[in-house]
């Protein structure tokens, strides 16, 4: 493919339960990433990127489909035996992307839907080699974990400690092949999701324990997948955006992440469940050592991904992510964009977001701790305290009137569209 194409290949690399404190840019003075630092560096990087859910199926269903995943007409987490995954009337971003005439790849984890009508061939993808869901999801408690490529399984209970480098390879083959079309590679790594199974070059090395094994055995892959875009002269034709999708497992204490200055974790709407780090990179076009310190969501690559390409985002249901192609080339503003909406446990609307006030109505923790003794709803300005340590609920009752205001039209909405599954 021609350097000069209009429509860039879009790349996706996300991890598995990473928090925003994992890396050497944001922080972590233990664990070497350098070369998710380095992209970061000659990229943008986001202060509040956001997952749409604190837990897995969930925010995967929100980053292909650009939707919440209340819409999605299923659990937050789906087991090997969940009857559903993500309904064949969802457009996602690999079917918008194809419909263009990318060739379309996954290689990792999948986690929406098991049965064979809902893996990544019957929705956009040409190619597909991973796991259909988590990788504790085995025995004993569950049946055996199956490596799939296309729909077929060719692997059960692989070895673990091979999957990144198999995904990577894969991914950078995918790369290097010669077309004219452009392309969609998608990378859902399997880590540092527990158990942790770094690859055996990676194995001890890390002063942060098996957990930093793991997470620069990610950098050394993403390392390698950006090493061949620039190889093959398509870094100025290739936006890669890099995130994870929740945040980290705090309470397995030094077997999980670290969600740097935000409270809690995966699986709690706290700032630490479902802020992540986000960086986009694309030389010539994303500003080189760019900052935004705007908000943005994992659905907003759905539908920044779709309007680079020329593609269709639906109309006819609702698209809650955003275009923020103007922020990538250094705009300042991409323009209102609507509430965030934090979805917690069994898709319940814990929290609301809109400007810098955060509001809970709900509240969960990974660790079980009630941090305001039952206190609600609950108010915290983020922008000057991110870490949500300080309730002032009782000195702005005119904002917390109006975010209830959004909530209540919110629910109905919500519960007006349903999902495709309610219509069929």
């Amino acid at each position: 493919m021609d350097s000069d194409t209009k429509r860039p290949n879009i790349v996706v690399l996300f991890l598995d339960d990473a928090g925003y404190g994992d890396f050497g840019y944001t922080g972590n003075p233990l664990i070497r990433t350098p070369n998710i630092d380095r992209i970061a560096a000659e990229g943008m990087r986001f202060t509040q990127f956001y997952s749409a859910s604190p837990a897995c199926t969930a925010s995967r269903y929100a980053l292909l489909t650009g939707r919440l995943p209340v819409r999605a007409g299923f659990g937050w987490v789906l087991t090997p035996n969940s009857p559903r995954g993500v309904h064949p009337e969802e457009w996602t971003l690999a079917e918008g992307l194809r419909d263009r005439g990318y060739a379309t790849a996954i290689y990792g984890k999948w986690h929406l839907g098991r049965p064979e009508e809902y893996l990544p061939l019957q929705h956009g993808f040409d190619e597909y080699l991973g796991l259909p869901y988590s990788n504790d999801m085995q025995p004993p408690q569950w049946i055996s974990l199956p490596l799939i490529e296309g729909n077929e399984v060719v692997e059960l209970d692989p070895d673990q400690t091979l999957l990144t480098a198999t995904f990577t390879r894969r991914a950078v083959e995918f790369i290097e092949r010669d077309r004219q079309e452009p392309f969609f590679l998608y990378v859902p790594y399997s880590m540092p999701h527990l158990p942790l199974m770094p690859g055996a070059a990676f194995a001890g090395g890390s002063p942060r324990g098996t957990y930093g094994d793991v997470i620069e055995e990610l950098d050394w892959s993403i390392g390698e997948i950006i090493g061949a875009i620039n190889k093959r002269g398509l870094a100025k034709n290739t936006l890669v955006f890099f995130t994870s999708d929740n945040g980290p497992w705090i309470i397995k204490n030094e077997h999980g992440g670290s969600a740097g200055p935000f409270r809690d974790g995966k699986g709690s709407t706290w700032e630490g469940g479902m802020r992540e780090p986000g960086i986009a990179w694309w030389p010539g076009t994303v500003p080189k050592g760019s900052v935004d310190h705007e908000v943005a969501t994992t659905m907003d690559i759905y539908v920044t991904a779709l309007q680079l390409a020329g593609a269709r985002v639906p109309t006819d249901r609702t698209v809650d992510g955003h275009d923020i192609s103007p922020r990538l080339r250094g705009s300042s503003s991409s323009g209102p964009r609507n509430p965030l909406y934090y979805y917690g446990p069994g898709q319940k609307l814990h929290a609301v977001r809109q400007g810098p006030w955060k509001m809970h109505i709900m509240t969960s923790s990974q660790t079980g701790i009630d941090y305001f003794e039952a206190k609600l709803p609950l108010l915290f300005h983020l922008e000057r305290d991110p870490g949500e340590r300080w309730d002032v609920a009782d000195q702005f009752p005119e904002v917390i009137e109006r975010l209830e205001s959004l909530v209540s039209t919110h629910v109905t909405d919500v519960a007006a569209e349903g999902s495709f599954f309610d219509r069929n």
